[in-house]
């Protein structure tokens, strides 16, 4: 198995929570990693796993070994249960390890019934840290799934295509989202084409047919889904006015480029949509980086009205840090200046521009980086090194 970031996370909340849910979207290794973690595993969306987990259930209360529920989100019935087994025992700590797909339906039985006696934990498709030098040299253009691509580039964007069909036609009906597949599908579409723009729904809903509330409640199950991010826009004090819609990315950049058509590194570069695409695969890394090393972090942009702009601002604790995203291998010097005149209007303590350089450079708080060298440094920002 693949190591995952998030492994180590995982296992400081399991020894001090009595349960866990591990969250993330379909098929991105949450049950490779559950299981890895123990032997004494039930699928929820299997009927003979529930009878055979409802006939354990006295050992599984009574036992010491860690219990792990795939698609838990799928057997309402098992939370109430789950809380007074735990209640019964409440000092013991690492006893469940629940897998979801779906962050709404999960975390709302969570915070119904085990609100306080369990933890959170995000795993995303693989991260940058998490590959062999190969591997990183396509990541960008399969995006993170172990099936997608990433491990075997022969899958593609056919992987992607499959998925995106499942994800429409089965299981976010399944998980509630009222909508046809075909309507689900151009909005798939929709969303590649303005990736990374400032989020507009009653755009999007005059070509879909669709209001803007429909429209946004789509959205809320494809973000829930972690098929998307909404980033949203930095609100702070600032004397100018501030574009206050959020951006919304497809969060995976292998999905991205299947809808785009795109099926090589070739065709990536000379894809209009590139650098929108880099942008919103550098911040999904850094993002799920951070997460899966136990970083907290606020993440938001920024734009004024008059173009100032910061392509990721986050918050590490007391530290504030802006980083301009680019594409491109080298960095001009107005590119720099630009990046120093929108980081002063947020005080930001550091400022870099991560680009594809293969020469990253950083003097004090200021510098150009490659994505790698970006992530090793806001981690340690973020743990106070």
């Amino acid at each position: 198995m693949k190591r995952r970031l998030a492994a180590a996370v995982l296992r400081a909340r399991l020894a001090r929570f009595p349960a866990a849910a591990l969250l993330g979207p379909r098929q991105c290794g949450k049950t490779t990693l559950g299981r890895s973690l123990s032997r004494r595993y039930y699928d929820a969306e299997q009927p003979a796993d529930r009878i055979r987990l409802d006939l354990d259930w006295e050992t599984v209360a009574a036992g010491r070994e860690l219990v792990v529920i795939d698609e838990a989100q799928a057997w309402p019935e098992l939370f109430p249960r789950l809380r007074s087994t735990i209640d019964a025992e409440r000092r013991r700590n690492g006893r469940f390890l629940l897998l979801g797909s779906v962050s709404p339906a999960l975390m709302r039985e969570v915070s119904e019934s085990l609100a306080g006696r369990l933890a959170r934990v995000e795993l995303t498709p693989f991260l940058l840290g998490e590959l062999d030098k190969t591997a990183r040299k396509h990541l960008w253009l399969t995006g993170g799934f172990p099936d997608g691509g990433v491990l075997r580039r022969a899958r593609f964007p056919a992987w992607q295509r499959d998925y995106l069909a499942l994800m429409a036609q089965r299981d976010l009906p399944a998980w509630g989202l009222a909508a046809r597949p075909q309507a689900t599908d151009r909005l798939f579409h929709m969303l590649a084409t303005v990736n990374g723009q400032p989020w507009n729904a009653s755009a999007l809903g005059q070509s879909l047919g669709l209001s803007y509330h429909t429209v946004n409640g789509y959205l809320d199950y494809l973000e829930g889904a972690y098929l998307v991010q909404r980033l949203a826009p930095w609100s702070g004090n600032v004397r100018k006015r501030l574009v206050k819609s959020a951006r919304v990315y497809l969060r995976d950049s292998g999905l991205l480029h299947a809808l785009l058509r795109i099926g090589s590194s070739t065709e990536l570069l000379r894809h209009p949509g590139a650098g929108a695409s880099w942008e919103g695969f550098v911040i999904e890394q850094i993002l799920g980086s951070l997460a899966a090393s136990g970083v907290d972090t606020d993440a938001h942009f920024l734009r004024t009205s008059d173009g100032h702009e910061i392509d990721l601002l986050l918050t590490l604790g007391s530290t504030r840090v802006a980083i301009e995203v680019k594409l491109s291998a080298s960095v001009a010097p107005q590119d720099l200046s630009r990046l120093e005149a929108a980081a002063d209007l947020v005080a930001a303590d550091h400022r870099y521009v991560v680009c594809q350089t293969a020469s990253p450079a950083a003097t004090g708080t200021r510098g150009v980086l490659d994505l790698a060298t970006a992530i090793d440094r806001l981690r340690r920002l973020g743990r106070g090194q």
